[in-house]
């Protein structure tokens, strides 16, 4: 699918390659969460459909009360989201993983080496910004957090959605 680099003009065909991304952090409740909504916003108008999953997820959780509380600062509501473990299964269904950390994409290819290709950090058009958990550091880790995740988001999102 993907050779590790990414083309910066991306035509019609190759958006096609993408109808399903996948974001991933290490326990769901946090910084994945975050991304799927932002960046399931920000492609509304598209077919793309956006998930996430967590590496050690806390399965059934909410999003973390700090995550949620800046989500809904920036008018943004994460009622209905309940955390899940990433499996194999998962990979294979998507097109598009972004991690968080560099660390992420082998933890991701140990569930499925196959996976090699499709899998980029969020912050990939930062310069391999890596977007370290905020998960007990206070609510100013979580409004970085938030910041860096938004600037990461908008970034791919004016890629796949042109």
């Amino acid at each position: 699918m993907l050779s590790g680099c990414w083309p910066f003009d991306i035509t019609q065909e190759s958006k096609t390659l993408f109808r399903k991304i996948l974001v991933v952090c290490v326990g769901n409740i946090c910084r994945s969460p975050t991304a799927e909504l932002l960046l399931r916003n920000a492609l509304a108008s598209s077919a793309i459909t956006v998930t996430s999953a967590g590496l050690a997820a806390r399965v059934g959780e909410g999003v973390e009360a700090s995550a949620r509380q800046v989500l809904e600062d920036h008018g943004h509501s994460a009622e209905t989201f309940k955390a899940r473990q990433l499996t194999a299964d998962i990979v294979n269904e998507s097109d598009l993983i972004l991690v968080m950390e560099k660390q992420h994409v082998n933890q991701v290819l140990n569930i499925a080496s196959h996976a090699r290709g499709k899998v980029f950090l969020l912050g990939k058009w930062q310069s391999e910004r890596e977007i370290q958990d905020p998960y007990r550091q206070g609510k100013a880790a979580f409004i970085h957090a938030h910041a860096l995740i938004e600037d990461a988001v908008s970034s791919w999102a004016q890629r796949l959605a042109r």
